[in-house]
């Protein structure tokens, strides 16, 4: 490159022949004075060696020369500006290259170098070539580095040592030598061309600013060094990282063209800082929507604080993702999991509260909650260590008073829960090995469509993916795989759950789940789970099995449906409820169970695949569908696919409401059951009531309390074996267990009939 051909640039000063009315003898600044007419300088025109030349007299201690013309400086451009010297006579003085680096409005730019080095001149009549090279930025070769300053430089040469010396000065030459420090220019830009040093300390962002606007789609080069950014530095071109950066939290780097984790990590050298600014970026540019992890591992060396990585930002909801890559926590991280043991009361009339909290400062936000009448997953959504007092995730079933909590907060990968709020946010095709030392995921407080979808989950240490408070709120996890860390412990053992909710409209769709403690708890209402595949199973012989979902609040209004639910059940209880006994209330309603496959193996036989808790007294169900499901029990039978829990309490069988239990199979099971029931009745001998018996017959052992129709088989005859007409009325819910049916006929008569029960009302 050279900018004399390219730009037209005239860099050569003008030849001493054409006058030294030019030629200053002060800096070259308009005004300064002038060799010409000066008693020291005369024009020689026929030197033998240089043709036309200066003769010129030491009569100071710096003796100048400068060309008044203005020699322009570009940004990237280096200029070599050489002199040829002969001593005539007298002392032999030193020469060297010299220039006033001129500011836009003429004056000095201070704190620059303005010499190059010095030749000391040893014999009469030797002809010395003295040169040095003027550029912007700090290169090996550059005699005066001037940065970007100076817009034009006034230059030629000082003698220096004893006055008395005569020499001759042949024309000077100013060059452009920038195709010896720059490769391909055309193409590419250096940062240190524009005044970046690279050694640690420096704050090279200007210079940063300075590369990318000069750029024009050029790429922009980082050299080998460590830049210090302590601003926000944006590149529109391509950008290629040879050196590293270091920023504080608070500076920005985006690379608007080169926006993906594995540009990042050549910019900062390391995996886990590169992502925390990659998503600082994502988070702070309206140009992507997405950070591709270019299918890269992060090794995570402890949770990744997402909101500190963001310091600007404590809330965010534009639509976001973060694809394609494995974060991979490190087996010798920072991953001890924090437990505070703390008194607090609780009252069930401000249901999510904990207040008179002991040392609530040193309890932590996000930790599981454990003690005396506290559900499962209650964790810390919020603390005021003013008024200490804690914002639970969700109410308790039976902790009024004062008792101690234990505080349990689990370590994640990714850990979004300071942020206030975050909404449509889609982690996508991200491997999460936690190595069995830590849990992957834990969502905001608040916000609205989180979305985990084709990500791999693999032995978290406690957790999967934990929502804290409401940022579970329309929640997707799709497709995915949790992967226990726990294969190996029998089913009492295992601590570990792979996802839980609170809030409302969540879909859990297609997922596959390995030997969890629960798959999923879900709390809020109206959500969806469908085609999933979650077991957890042991090989003890009649061993115990635990609650694949949990359905924690009693007017779920939730499906779930073509699911292959292994080795586990669905658990429904209130015990997400401050007030758990029946108080007016839809009680257990609104849930609909269908097309689900259902197995187990080598289980107790009062295992069953669908469990109602409730954790007070008085419910019913009102609004309940378990249809066209596939109920098989291998390696020994079981009683029952259903039953009540009746640890805490019973339900109100008289008051049952909308049970549609039809088109079932089971299979290994003693008791197959129906709602309705279809039954067959013989009366082999006269009777004027008929006691139909419909024990075990009606699911959740139900009483007989409703009869659709009865149709006779054939006639009813009396004892003289006369067909007779009349139609018998039903006592129901009759007998010590409520589950027989009596009826009651004009006259005594035997036959057969078939009717169809219920255990319940419309």
């Amino acid at each position: 490159m050279n900018k004399a051909i390219t730009d037209g640039l005239l860099l050569t000063p003008a030849a001493f022949a054409q006058g030294l009315d030019v030629y200053s003898s002060g800096d070259g600044t308009a005004g300064s004075d002038t060799y010409a007419n000066a008693i020291n300088a005369a024009f020689i025109p026929a030197d033998q060696d240089f043709g036309g030349a200066l003769e010129l007299i030491k009569t100071q201690s710096t003796q100048k020369l400068r060309y008044m013309g203005q020699t322009p400086l570009l940004p990237g451009c280096y200029l070599r500006i050489t002199a040829r010297v002969k001593a005539i006579s007298g002392n032999l003085p030193s020469v060297r290259i010299a220039g006033y680096p001129a500011l836009g409005n003429g004056s000095r730019a201070g704190g620059l170098v303005e010499a190059g080095p010095a030749v000391t001149l040893t014999s009469y009549g030797e002809v010395v070539e003295v040169s040095a090279i003027v550029g912007s930025g700090l290169r090996g070769g550059v005699d005066m580095v001037w940065g970007n300053a100076p817009v034009y430089g006034h230059f030629g040469l000082d003698l220096t040592g004893q006055n008395g010396g005569v020499v001759r000065i042949d024309d000077l030459q100013i060059e452009d030598v920038t195709g010896v420090f720059l490769r391909d220019m055309l193409a590419q830009v250096d940062v240190r061309d524009y005044g970046a040093v690279g050694d640690g300390s420096t704050d090279d962002t200007a210079a940063f600013v300075a590369a990318n606007a000069d750029a024009q789609g050029r790429s922009v080069l980082i050299p080998r060094g460590t830049y210090l950014l302590n601003g926000d530095v944006t590149f529109d071109a391509p950008t290629r990282f040879e050196g590293t950066v270091i920023m504080p939290a608070s500076a920005i780097l985006l690379l608007r063209r080169n926006f993906d984790l594995p540009n990042y990590i050549e910019a900062f050298g390391n995996e886990e800082i590169a992502f925390r600014k990659a998503f600082q970026a994502l988070l702070n540019n309206a140009d992507h929507e997405a950070l591709d992890l270019g299918g890269r591992k992060v090794n995570v060396t402890g949770p990744i604080d997402m909101q500190a990585a963001t310091p600007e930002r404590s809330s965010y909801a534009t639509r976001r993702v973060i694809r394609n890559g494995q974060f991979e926590a490190a087996t010798n991280g920072d991953w001890d999991t924090v437990t505070v043991t703390s008194q607090a009361s609780y009252s069930p009339s401000d249901a999510r509260k904990l207040t008179n909290v002991v040392n609530v400062a040193n309890v932590p936000v996000g930790a599981l909650i454990t003690g005396n009448g506290v559900g499962r997953e209650i964790y810390v959504r919020a603390k005021n260590v003013a008024t200490q007092e804690i914002t639970l995730n969700a109410p308790l079933y039976d902790a009024a008073g004062t008792q101690n909590f234990t505080f349990t907060r689990f370590q994640y990968l990714l850990d979004f829960s300071n942020y206030s709020q975050l909404s449509k946010f889609i982690l996508d095709d991200i491997e999460f090995q936690c190595n069995n030392v830590a849990s992957a995921i834990n969502l905001a407080p608040s916000g609205t469509i989180f979305h985990v979808r084709d990500c791999f989950i693999s032995r978290p240490k406690d957790r999967g993916i934990t929502s804290i408070g409401g940022g579970c709120q329309g929640m997707f996890v799709d497709r995915c795989q949790f992967l226990s860390a726990e294969d190996a412990l029998d089913v009492p053992d295992r601590t570990t759950i792979a996802i839980n909710c609170n809030a409302n409209d969540v879909k859990i769709r297609d997922n596959r789940a390995t030997r969890f403690r629960h798959f999923a708890l879900l709390a809020g209402q109206n959500n969806i789970v469908t085609g999933n595949h979650f077991f957890q199973g042991d090989t003890v012989k009649n061993g115990v099995r635990s609650a694949g979902l949990i359905l924690a609040a009693q007017h779920t209004a939730s499906v779930v449906s073509g699911n292959y639910i292994d080795n586990c059940f669905v658990e429904w209880t209130n015990e997400q409820d401050p007030a758990p006994d029946y108080s007016s209330e839809y009680s257990f309603s609104s849930l609909s169970i269908s097309g689900n496959i259902f197995l187990s193996g080598e289980v107790a036989p009062w295992f069953s695949y669908i469990v109602i808790k409730p954790h007070g007294a008085g419910h019913v169900i009102n609004g309940l569908t378990i249809n066209d499901n596939r109920f098989r029990s291998i390696n020994g039978f079981i009683d029952r696919v259903e039953r009540i829990d009746t640890s805490f309490a019973d339900m109100d069988f008289s008051r049952m409401r909308n049970i549609e239990m039809t088109g079932n199979s089971f299979h290994g099971i003693h008791n197959p059951v129906s709602n309705p029931v279809q039954v067959e009745h013989t009366e082999a001998s006269l009777a004027k009531t008929w006691v139909v018996d419909i024990a075990d017959r009606f699911p959740f052992g139900g009483w007989a309390i409703a009869v659709d129709s009865i149709t006779m088989d054939g006639p009813v005859r009396n004892g003289s074996n006369v067909a007779q007409y009349s139609v018998p009325y039903v006592l129901t819910d009759q007998g010590a267990d409520r589950d027989l049916l009596h009826l009651v006929w004009s006259t005594s008569v035997k036959g057969s009939i078939f009717m169809q029960a219920r255990m319940d009302k419309r």
